[in-house]
């Protein structure tokens, strides 16, 4: 049983070692790199990496979900919509994906509805 859980999961295990390293780089970069950005970019851009952490620890539990692969690429278009355009906007200055933000944001809570099915 739990060799098959491992299996059918593993690429989002994989999926969540890169996201972590990603996550922890740019939250090191947010900290010590957005010196010349306005306190509204630095706020947002320390919420998408919040997120991104989050929910990268989250993908550590796909493996044991019911549908693993819908619950896995559900979180990821999540966190590419929501965080994405967090950090986009942050880093860029330009603001004209923030509407696609909130769809990200609603994917990422269909995803943890999925988990409980």
């Amino acid at each position: 049983m739990v060799n098959h859980l491992v299996h059918v999961g593993h690429l989002f295990v994989r999926i969540a070692g890169i996201s972590g390293a990603l996550a922890v780089g740019l939250g090191a970069y947010g900290a010590h790199g957005l010196k010349n950005r306005t306190d509204k970019e630095r706020e947002v851009f320390m919420t998408a990496n919040r997120y991104h952490m989050l929910h990268t620890l989250a993908l550590l539990a796909v493996p044991l979900t019911n549908q693993p692969n819908m619950v896995g690429v559900t979180m990821l278009i999540g966190m590419l919509g929501f965080c994405g355009t967090c950090y986009y906007s942050a880093l860029s200055g330009d603001t004209s994906l923030n509407r696609f933000t909130p769809y990200g944001g609603v994917t990422l809570m269909i995803a943890w509805a999925l988990m409980a099915l």
